[in-house]
């Protein structure tokens, strides 16, 4: 017996006006954002019928990412034709294809701390403790969130959380409790 079980790929229908939106975008690389083209293409190729695998070499991507936004549009194809026999003109049609393959709002917690109060916070851990006469030579976690709190920066912050985010730094922020 040879290799694995062959997985059937979800099957993908477009029409006509659903086609020339999502060949617009695909044209029009310089005005549409990346990861819209990149899922046009992936909808194209698969109602045209292209494996999984011949689409992710091609957009050299990994086969997950063509079959969640395959599936994705998959199930999304009663929404489609809905709009369409509701006579969605082109611009409710391009929202509505538009709204199915952005990203999806991810869950987390609420905004912590606002782009201002971080920066201020920062802008205290660059400052020698012993100016805020602190009996220490280098911040510690709670040195610095006892001060931030005492400048009412913050109402609150916990010296575990104030510690990741140093260490983190804004580029991780959705770690550091920024939305």
């Amino acid at each position: 017996m040879g290799g694995g079980m062959v997985v059937k790929s979800v099957e993908v229908n477009v029409t006509k006006r659903q086609r020339e939106i999502l060949e617009r975008w695909v044209r029009n690389k310089a005005t549409t954002p990346y990861r819209l083209v990149e899922r046009a293409q992936i909808v194209l190729m698969s109602a045209e019928g292209q494996d999984n695998r011949k689409q992710a070499r091609q957009l050299g991507v990994d086969r997950q990412r063509i079959r969640r936004w395959r599936k994705r549009w998959a199930y999304a194809e009663q929404r489609l034709l809905e709009a369409e026999n509701k006579g969605a003109n082109d611009k409710d049609l391009t929202a509505v294809i538009s709204d199915i393959l952005n990203d999806k709002a991810r869950s987390g917690g609420p905004t912590k701390f606002s782009a201002e109060q971080l920066v201020q916070i920062i802008s205290v851990a660059c400052e020698p403790p012993e100016d805020s006469d602190r009996p220490v030579t280098h911040w510690t976690p709670k040195e610095l969130a006892d001060e931030v709190i005492k400048r009412e920066i913050v109402d609150s912050i916990s010296p575990r959380h104030l510690d990741r985010f140093l260490k983190k730094g804004i580029s991780g922020r959705t770690k550091a409790g920024i939305g």
